[in-house]
């Protein structure tokens, strides 16, 4: 996922991909926590997603308050 592609979007959007990306790292988690993770360098980049999200989400609110 690229900060480039997520400026394009709305911040309802973006909410909506912080919580999937939420939910698959609870999953991720949950799968590592039980031995049964596949791609265990897959938690490292959803983390990475979600804060790629919320910087951009924070970018847009301060953008729409000028």
């Amino acid at each position: 996922m690229k900060p480039a592609e997520l400026k394009s979007s709305t911040v309802d959007e973006l909410r909506a991909k912080e919580a999937d990306l939420r939910k698959e790292l609870f999953n991720l988690r949950f799968q590592q926590a039980t031995g049964e993770i596949e791609n265990p360098k897959r938690i490292w980049a959803v983390r990475k997603d979600i804060a790629r999200l919320l910087t951009v989400i924070t970018e847009k609110k301060k953008e729409g308050g000028k």
